[in-house]
């Protein structure tokens, strides 16, 4: 299919014929006449050489590439990248009776730019981060209740606060295949609610899977205090691991009251645990000094842009710093950031500045990351998010 040609400046096409996906504005010389954002171009180089397909929008990142090459965008080319990366979950051995719930595309990782779709049993939880992925949707979903070896009956559409405001694309948040039939999921054996329809992100975070299980392997004997607990993943896998008793602290009463109900679907009547919607630093300035011996540090992202990045910093240093003030000795503190914007490096300084100013003796025991239903392209290093750091505080 004939698609509009943009044109790189000379030089620019550097980074492209390493296979990164992403052509920035200032490398554009020349857009065609009366484009729209999510419109299919062609990238060509000043030259005329033929680099790639991609969907435009307007912003610092002006094409994401969808293919190196000549290809048309249709529900074929969509049918044969989703079924790419089932192939790898099942390769994975995640899509089990034990567990229904993963990250089917993570959009560069998975060669789908802007895309991300998640599976809670029955159901595909679909997230545009691009308006191309938006205006493709429909596309999209016919070919994911397609795929063979899964059967997806529902996909829900939840994009309302992932798309670029500048578009003004007004997504709805709804059903475009089936409707409502469970919003029950299971994690490796544990079962929880997952609320797409109004919770956080696609409604769990599938990112922490393989982190809550080693979390789970330290519990035993402990008392633990997850902060930041959303609908309580990490307090399940500790309560599961032998846990002392887990104590879980959100801002957010409706993520205490499904942290609660979490709780109840696996572990009914268990007095271990206790919910409190709180404030963090208030919670954290309330406890005594010795009241916790594991506590989980998983903030939602301090910064989602660059512009953001000292106050981040500033952010992860002064929280960690009250962990470590407050943890007990022989304690372990599970610390995570999310920032795209902040590097591992970074956050370890953070962490590590953190640590100095308590003067506590402190080890790092694991550096964690993403899961494997997350990949990085190896071409796109932008793709690795989640950092994690397991220590020992004497």
């Amino acid at each position: 299919m004939s698609y509009p040609n943009i044109i790189l400046r000379r030089g620019k096409e550097e980074s492209l014929d390493r296979f990164h996906p992403w052509v920035f504005s200032g490398a554009i010389y020349s857009l065609p006449e009366n484009l729209e954002e999510g419109d299919i171009v062609n990238v060509i180089t000043h030259d005329g050489r033929h680099i790639g397909v991609g969907h435009y929008q307007i912003g610092s990142i002006a094409v994401r590439l969808l293919h190196f090459g000549e290809t048309t965008i249709n529900e074929q080319f969509f049918n044969d990248r989703l079924t790419q990366a089932l192939k790898l979950r099942k390769a994975l051995n995640l899509d089990r009776d034990d567990n229904t719930a993963y990250r089917l595309v993570h959009g560069e990782g998975d060669f789908l730019p802007g895309l991300i779709v998640d599976i809670y049993g029955n159901t595909a939880v679909v997230q545009a981060h691009s308006p191309g992925m938006h205006f493709a949707r429909e596309t999209i979903a016919n070919a994911l209740v397609k795929l063979s070896d899964i059967e997806i009956k529902n996909v829900y559409y939840k994009s309302e606060t992932t798309l670029p405001y500048k578009a003004q694309l007004d997504p709805q948040n709804q059903y475009l295949i089936g409707g409502f039939e469970t919003n029950i999921a299971i994690e490796n054996g544990l079962k929880f609610h997952v609320d797409w329809l109004k919770g956080q992100k696609t409604g769990f975070f599938v990112d922490q899977r393989d982190n809550r299980s080693l979390l789970e392997h330290y519990s035993k004997g402990r008392k633990v205090l997850n902060m930041f607990c959303y609908t309580g993943g990490f307090s399940f896998y500790a309560m599961r691991g032998g846990a002392e008793l887990v104590h879980s602290v959100d801002s957010s009463a409706k993520a205490i009251t499904l942290t609660n109900a979490n709780v109840e679907l696996n572990f009914p009547g268990d007095n271990r645990h206790q919910a409190f919607a709180q404030d963090a630093f208030k919670f954290l300035d309330g406890i005594g000094n010795n009241d916790y011996d594991l506590i989980i540090l998983d903030p939602p992202a301090f910064a989602k842009h660059r512009s953001a990045l000292k106050n981040a910093l500033r952010g992860y240093q002064r929280l960690n710093a009250k962990a470590f003030e407050k943890i007990s000795s022989g304690g372990l503190l599970f610390t995570f950031s999310c920032s795209q914007a902040v590097n591992k490096d970074q956050f370890r300084l953070a962490v590590f500045s953190a640590a100095a100013q308590t003067g506590r003796k402190v080890r790092i025991l694991h550096q964690l990351t993403q899961p494997s239903d997350h990949p990085i392209n190896i071409y796109h290093p932008e793709g690795e998010y989640l950092k994690g750091l397991i220590l020992y505080v004497e």
